[in-house]
């Protein structure tokens, strides 16, 4: 009978870790994260689920996160590099694509009301050099430029590195002032004249306008879906929830339903291109 009585202990508190071990966690870049939210707001009134989601540290938190274990679910707008593998070699990451994004060169609205519309890959380099330093040098007004530099790690600072150098490690060091996530990123632009930043295109608007790119044959392309897809556009990316190996339990509930039908619409909502969306390409 003690023995009857060990064994039945051992399994309640095996049942009492299991469900103590509290909601699935999300955590990770601020560009999937509207996605990410939403669909857990869904998936908790409809399926009861506890889910968690945050935003710290960008895509490079996410993965982080995955790979030392803090969280289930890792929001991440950049692959997973090869020094996050080498970094946590016990972990398998597996990166599912749940959409494409752009990342945009977001200017003040008094900036695009003075002329600035597009800008060539060197005038970016020079401006993110500090060899212009007024949009005046760039056909804009006369007003010294005030550059917002994305937190190096994270996904849309690595997009725009690599569209200007070729590998992120090669950008140098600058010293404009820093800004995190995507909110913070488009109120900074919108109240300070002359500014820009990077951005993910889905969250320009009038106060921080999107420019264009212009190539090195002349011609014009603007991060909108027709160029994204035609990869025209050089600064789009894929959007992806990571995992620790295969999704299982609830983190392939959530992703399961984002990659729905039901969730791709989600996608689209939120200003992102949807999966299908790709396949016209």
């Amino acid at each position: 009978m003690q023995k009857i009585a060990v064994v039945l202990s051992l399994s309640l508190l095996a049942w009492g870790v299991a469900e103590a071990s509290g909601p699935l966690r999300v955590n990770g870049s601020t560009t999937v994260n509207p996605v990410a939210a939403e669909a857990a707001e869904i998936l908790r009134a409809e399926k009861k689920m506890a889910i968690s989601v945050d935003v710290q540290g960008g895509s490079s938190g996410g993965i982080a996160g995955v790979g030392d274990g803090s969280i289930d679910v890792g929001m991440s707008s950049k692959p997973v590099a090869d020094d996050d593998r080498r970094k946590y070699p016990a972990v398998r990451f597996v990166a599912t694509e749940i959409g494409r994004d752009a990342v945009a060169l977001i200017v003040s609205a008094d900036v695009f009301k003075g002329g600035v519309h597009a800008l060539t890959k060197r005038q970016v380099q020079d401006i993110y050099e500090g060899r212009i330093k007024n949009w005046k040098e760039v056909g804009g007004p006369d007003r010294r430029i005030i550059f917002f530099n994305k937190e190096p790690g994270r996904g849309t600072w690595e997009v725009f590195a690599h569209w200007l150098y070729g590998d992120p490690k090669t950008a140098p060091a600058v010293s404009h002032p820093e800004v995190g996530g995507n909110e913070e990123t488009r109120t900074k632009v919108s109240h300070t004249q002359g500014a820009i930043s990077q951005l993910s295109a889905s969250w320009a608007n009038q106060s921080a306008v999107a420019l264009s790119i212009r190539l090195d044959d002349g011609s014009i392309v603007a991060p909108v879906a027709s160029e994204i897809v035609s990869g025209r556009y050089p600064m789009a990316r894929p959007l992806f929830f990571i995992t620790n190996g295969p999704p299982t339990g609830d983190a392939k509930v959530l992703i399961d339903f984002v990659l729905s039908s039901r969730g791709q619409e989600l996608v689209r909502k939120h200003g992102y291109l949807r999966l299908a969306d790709l396949k016209v390409r």
